[in-house]
């Protein structure tokens, strides 16, 4: 098992999402969190399993709700660098990776 980090906006973008999941359903919020849980437990098992789209980044897409995590694999480390709604600006993300 790999090491996770997470962006800072990536973190940002999880609290945002279970905040507007909680309102339009209570309960929802925490599924959605529950399921980025098990989301990143699998890519850290497992960090090459997900296809490639943009560079070395990858993106592992949630079931049941429309969000992909992006993530990229250095070494013994994943760099989660977005949640990223599926159907909003998909390449929002790329400044943010060009650091990595």
């Amino acid at each position: 098992m790999v090491q996770l980090i997470f962006d800072p906006e990536a973190l940002l973008e999880i609290r945002e999402a279970v905040a507007f999941y909680e309102q339009s359903k209570p309960g929802l919020g925490k599924s959605f969190l529950t399921v980025i849980e098990k989301a990143s437990l699998e890519i850290s098992q497992h960090p090459l399993f997900w296809r490639q789209i943009k560079g070395k980044f990858r993106r592992y897409l949630i079931l049941g709700f429309p969000y992909g995590i992006i993530y990229a694999v250095e070494k013994n480390t994943v760099y989660i660098a977005a949640i990223m709604h599926l159907k909003r600006k998909p390449g929002y993300w790329i400044a943010r990776a060009r650091n990595r």
